[in-house]
């Protein structure tokens, strides 16, 4: 029997993680440090971007996390363990490996043609470590949220389910991740792709992610309630880091900050995005495809709008515009029509996913 329990509050914050994804890559190209992070980047930098780049880097990585965590917990509902890794090796692995040994080297050849580099075949993660990432936690933290589903009245399930309805249950979450930066000590704090820190921190992310969704209504209510002072407490380290810590804010501090904007984000999602819609239907399933391409076409586009001479604000809003042009027309005229493209995407659906949606469309209607 299916259960449609969907929380589109989460589809919508996937989406919105992506679109701040995109957004924060083509201001990569106007930093003067972008090309040390294998970016095009522009000869003059805009250095008014910093200010809101700066307070996006510390959690919108967390929140996929988080949000992939929550995800995965609505994804085994109506699966076996041995359905969700291959849901998951379908839907994760094989656009991983597809995008690691034929998109990475593409954006790769467009990046050596720029700078004028001998061109030659380099396969890599790149942008695409997160799935990686996200492939290896829910091997392993399979056997445990399992247990939890089967064992959903018993009392680890009960015991989480308590902390995470009380305020102060916040206050573990941030302690596991205050733990991980005095372990690991990351400089900076910012660099999660392939490093000790990225790994460790989207662990803790994925697993608390999933325990939210686990436990239900009693965290979502106790979040939202929580949801002003939540934001106060983000943006008042926020402002503290800009005026008092210069040029680092200590890693504890930073730690804590990301949380509670995470936790922000999730309690006013949950609030004001938690409804179904033609738009999110559709956005929802461009985004996958959309993340995988996107660094290709930012840096054609990079390739096409950097060389020429006009202002830097509209070299960055023509690269953005047509990024997510490019992004979208792909998709539309290449990866949905083709068939294998669809499957190497992530886009092949479940029969039970395929329901699903149907029902949340025929809803959105009434």
């Amino acid at each position: 029997m299916l259960t449609n329990n969907r929380r589109y509050d989460i589809d919508w914050l996937r989406v919105i993680a992506i679109g701040l994804l995109l957004i924060y890559h083509a201001a990569i190209g106007f930093q003067y440090w972008g090309v040390m992070l294998g970016f095009i980047t522009n000869d003059t930098p805009w250095e008014g971007l910093w200010a809101p780049m700066t307070m996006l880097n510390v959690w919108r990585i967390p929140l996929l996390f988080f949000v992939s965590g929550m995800g995965v917990y609505f994804s085994m509902q109506n699966r076996g363990w041995k359905q969700l890794l291959k849901e998951r090796a379908v839907r994760i692995f094989i656009p991983f490996i597809f995008g690691f040994f034929v998109i990475v080297p593409a954006q790769v050849y467009v990046w050596q043609y720029y700078y004028q580099r001998p061109l030659s075949y380099s396969a890599g993660p790149a942008h695409l470590w997160f799935l990686g990432n996200i492939f290896v936690y829910v091997i392993l933290f399979a056997p445990v949220f399992f247990y939890l589903k089967k064992h959903g009245n018993g009392r680890v399930a009960s015991v989480t389910k308590k902390i995470l309805s009380h305020p102060l249950g916040l206050l573990v979450v941030i302690a596991a991740f205050v733990a991980e930066v005095l372990l690991v000590n990351p400089n900076p704090y910012e660099l999660y792709a392939m490093t000790l820190h990225g790994f460790l921190l989207g662990m803790l992310a994925f697993f608390f992610g999933f325990c939210f969704a686990f436990a239900g209504s009693s965290f979502r209510n106790m979040i939202t309630k929580w949801r002003w002072l939540l934001l106060a407490a983000a943006a008042l380290l926020y402002t503290g880091r800009l005026l008092q810590f210069q040029p680092g804010m200590p890693n504890v501090l930073l730690a804590i900050e990301s949380n509670c904007w995470v936790f922000t984000v999730l309690a006013f999602g949950g609030k004001y995005l938690n409804r179904p819609g033609k738009t999110l239907g559709y956005l929802s399933k461009a985004a996958y495809p959309v993340y995988i391409m996107h660094m290709l076409f930012l840096f054609l586009a990079s390739l096409v709008v950097l060389p020429l001479d006009i202002d830097v604000r509209i070299k960055f809003l023509m690269v953005l515009l047509i990024t997510v042009a490019s992004c979208f027309a792909f998709y539309e005229l290449v990866v949905k029509r083709v068939g294998v493209l669809s499957i190497l995407f992530g886009l092949k659906k479940s029969k039970i996913e395929k329901t699903i949606v149907s029902k949340s469309l025929a809803q959105a209607n009434l």
